[in-house]
């Protein structure tokens, strides 16, 4: 059995376990706001992992940082790509922990393909208004460093459908991709398109797998909303650090069953940015970065 750790605040309970330091719970007054996974098991479909030192993919994992070449192992074979970094089959340590908050930490690398250290550091906070998430990483080698971070939770609005369920979220772009391998082509604005979420309404049957950006930051943070037409709902907020989003509706081949909560990743860096250099954070030694998260019910 897996360590995992639960927190209760303000109505809500999270769960998050050791391995990846994942969210495995969270629910607001017993409702769930994220597709759970079963304790004990493997994760599937990188639930609630904490993705670094990259998000999303890596084409052929293969990237030059500093006009040298690294080969990172392939995880995802049927697209080629090397996929969510490597912090995910990670155990996590628990470092600090109280009745509403822990940080969890692990140090990645140094590994194949990526021979740079970085201690990654995960602090978890509930209370009344939610789960916040503050992942910082700090470069404890004497070289640069590539870097980017996700979460990865797949939030459920409520009982209906994932088509009925009402998404808005202030995004102008998004970046179109190869359809067989979901590989980078160019940014594409919403404008007209079924990918326009800047005005609340349903997804309907619109399968998304992409990234957004051109992202709007009120205060400091961007929003997205997730609605049920019953009445319930769930919110996700995120800080500038993450100028970027990837959305996944989830689509499964049966008989798997299929758009089951809907991906909601904030990113510091599209997909493939190890190769493309966009927004791709350089960590010089012994520098640190810092990205934050909320999950809320609606």
């Amino acid at each position: 059995m897996s360590t995992e750790f639960t927190l209760s605040a303000g109505g809500y309970t999270a769960v998050v376990t050791a391995r990846a330091a994942a969210l495995r719970v969270l629910q607001f007054e017993g409702r769930d706001l994220i597709v759970p996974f079963p304790e004990g098991g493997p994760i599937p479909d990188y639930r609630g992992v904490i993705a670094a030192p990259w998000p999303n993919r890596i084409a052929d994992g293969t990237y030059s940082f500093d006009d040298v070449e690294h080969h990172v192992p392939i995880n995802e074979p049927e697209r080629a790509t090397a996929l969510h970094g490597l912090a995910f089959p990670l155990d996590w340590v628990l470092k600090e922990s109280d009745a509403g908050s822990l940080t969890l930490t692990c140090t990645v690398g140094p590994t194949a393909g990526y021979p740079f250290v970085l201690e990654l550091s995960a602090r978890f906070m509930l209370d009344e208004a939610g789960l916040h998430t503050q992942v910082m990483a700090r470069n404890a080698a004497d070289v640069a460093a590539p870097y980017g971070v996700c979460p990865h939770p797949y939030l459920v609005a409520g009982t209906s459908p994932l088509n009925e369920w009402v998404l808005e979220f202030a995004a102008d772009s998004f970046l179109e991709v190869t359809p067989d391998r979901l590989l980078p082509v160019g940014v594409v604005g919403v404008e007209g398109h079924a990918f326009d979420f800047r005005n609340a309404r349903a997804i309907g049957s619109t399968e998304i797998d992409h990234a957004f950006t051109g992202i709007a930051f009120d205060g400091g943070l961007a929003r997205l909303a997730l609605r049920d037409p019953a009445g319930t709902g769930v919110g996700m907020s995120w800080d500038e650090s993450c100028p970027w989003l990837q959305i996944h509706t989830a689509d499964k081949p049966a008989p798997i069953p299929s758009r089951i909560g809907l991906a909601v990743e904030p990113m510091t860096c599209p997909p493939d940015a190890f190769n493309s250099g966009t927004e791709l954070i350089r960590l010089e030694a012994g520098a640190s970065h810092t990205a934050s998260w909320s999950i809320y019910a609606l």
